[in-house]
């Protein structure tokens, strides 16, 4: 974990147990370089980053406070504009992952078009039931071309696939599409997640590109409807 999610975890674990209260003020910038030991820069990331988060929000010239709905968040949510993977997201929570089904083939009309690809070319058709301590969370339906992200086994998808895609081949990641729907549960959804026919089922489906545009990511994943939800933040200051 860098210093600046250390920083980033510890005044999350204090506006959580309420060491600071929801409206009140961080202390200044140069208070906390002296607390944690750190850069100013990485005082700076570890702040934008629980802003991008919706913990605290940053008045101009005043200083960092608190939000007020800070508490309402599941330790479960994820980002909207997060695409990280799941471990990073949920770095403070122990991912595991069960593959059920892990196959190359060539692709789909629709899915050629989604990554950008022949019908000729290859491509991985993943899915894996993703385990935050312990209990199900997600099933996850991926799709990746072989020319793209090559080498993927077991051993890759027994972790995190977007570590291996950063940390073994290098690359790096862009930007996303994505789209967010409720859905009715299949029978993957009932087998693994233990949902019942009524149900509701949150479904992300996203294409992901690298930097250089490249789309290496066609994806489906299926929440259980009480394991988290996705979370919208805006600064209205940035945005008026």
């Amino acid at each position: 974990m860098h210093k600046y999610e250390q920083v980033a975890q510890a005044i999350r674990n204090r506006i959580q147990d309420g060491t600071y209260t929801l409206k009140s003020a961080l202390p200044d910038q140069m208070q906390l370089c002296k607390e944690f030991d750190a850069s100013r820069i990485t005082i700076k990331r570890a702040l934008n980053l629980l802003i991008e988060e919706g913990y605290l929000y940053s008045r101009q010239g005043s200083g960092t406070y608190v939000m007020k709905n800070a508490l309402a968040k599941s330790a479960l949510d994820s980002q909207y504009d997060v695409y990280t993977g799941l471990t990073d997201q949920l770095s403070d929570q122990i991912v595991t992952s069960k593959v059920i089904h892990f196959v190359m083939r060539n692709p789909l009309n629709e899915e050629a078009d989604k990554l950008l690809l022949t019908e000729d070319d290859f491509i991985y058709d993943i899915q894996r039931v993703r385990y935050v301590d312990g209990e199900e969370y997600l099933i996850e339906h991926t799709l990746m071309p072989v020319n793209v992200i090559p080498n993927i086994n077991k051993t890759v998808l027994a972790g995190s696939i977007y570590s291996y895609i950063k940390n073994t081949l290098g690359l790096k990641i862009g930007g996303l599409n994505r789209r967010i729907t409720a859905e009715k549960p299949d029978e993957l959804d009932q087998e693994y997640l233990f949902c019942t026919k009524e149900d509701p089922v949150l479904q992300v489906e996203q294409v992901v590109h690298l930097i250089d545009g490249t789309p290496f990511e066609y994806s489906r994943t299926r929440h259980r409807f009480d394991k988290g939800g996705v979370n919208v933040v805006m600064n209205y200051e940035e945005h008026s």
